[in-house]
């Protein structure tokens, strides 16, 4: 193996996103996965099965690691306050203060939609990355504290931190009605073009949208083009017998977003 290669650690590789990654990134990184319980032949050889909210389990984790993926957590936005508080709260603080003891150059951080979805449920479009948080839920504000705790470890300690408020990824985004998910769309392509982007860009702080090209989204690219060189591929409305139905102002959202999202 290669040992020029960034070594990238990935939590949470065992999951959609995780998954998606592993496999779009392996060829290019040197990849350590991390996760509970081994989706692939692979990590039933190697997955590394730490508790993100044991700090020393963590630390182990990080020797040699250039660049987290920080994937891990609760995630749903139904997920409640013992499950926010411990994978999404103390586990992010875990990564980010055994990064910093290691040495670690950069964390990604899949960050969400939802810290900042009361824009949404409310449709105070548009929303840019520099808008104050406004979770929907008590995930959404777990995925906001892990923002501002990362700004705080890139203040204080010079960390590189990269927040992404990952869209709905999805591999059929037609397999809903919903207009606002449809709008926030992230195809396994543009997921793994925006992360490979976050891990090699030259800026070292920032929240960033990751969403695909999707005509009906209400959330800025501005900064994840420009600072990220992100450049989306894909869009919902370009699949077979997808038809958009344009309304001025965006489609209403229904007022219990986001349950069942």
């Amino acid at each position: 193996m290669s040992t020029d290669r960034r070594r990238v650690l990935i939590t949470g590789a065992t999951g959609g996103v995780g998954l998606q990654l592993v496999r779009g990134l392996g060829e290019e990184y040197e990849l350590i996965q991390h996760g509970r319980t081994p989706r692939t032949p692979e990590q039933e050889n190697s997955l590394h099965t730490a508790d993100l909210s044991d700090y020393d389990e963590v630390r182990a984790l990080m020797d040699g690691v250039d660049t987290i993926v920080h994937l891990a957590g609760a995630a749903s936005p139904e997920s409640g306050w013992d499950d926010v508080l411990t994978a999404n709260i103390i586990g992010t603080r875990n990564v980010l203060e055994a990064a910093r003891d290691a040495g670690v150059r950069r964390v990604v951080y899949a960050s969400s939609n939802h810290a900042m979805g009361m824009y949404d449920r409310y449709e105070q479009w548009p929303v840019y990355p520099a808008d104050l948080p406004r979770g929907d839920s008590l995930y959404g504000v777990s995925k906001a504290f892990g923002e501002t705790i990362g700004r705080y470890y890139h203040d204080e300690y010079g960390l590189d931190f990269l927040a992404l408020r990952i869209g709905w990824m999805s591999e059929d985004p037609l397999s809903t009605e919903e207009d606002v998910l449809r709008a926030m769309w992230l195809s396994p392509g543009d997921c793994v073009q925006v992360v490979r982007c976050a891990i090699e860009a030259e800026t070292t702080f920032g929240l960033f949208y990751a969403i695909s090209d999707n005509p009906n989204r209400r959330w800025s690219l501005t900064n994840t083009t420009l600072e990220l060189g992100y450049r989306p591929r894909d869009s919902w409305t370009r699949l077979p017998g997808a038809e958009e139905h344009v309304v001025e102002g965006g489609v209403q959202v229904r007022d219990n977003w986001p349950l069942g999202s």
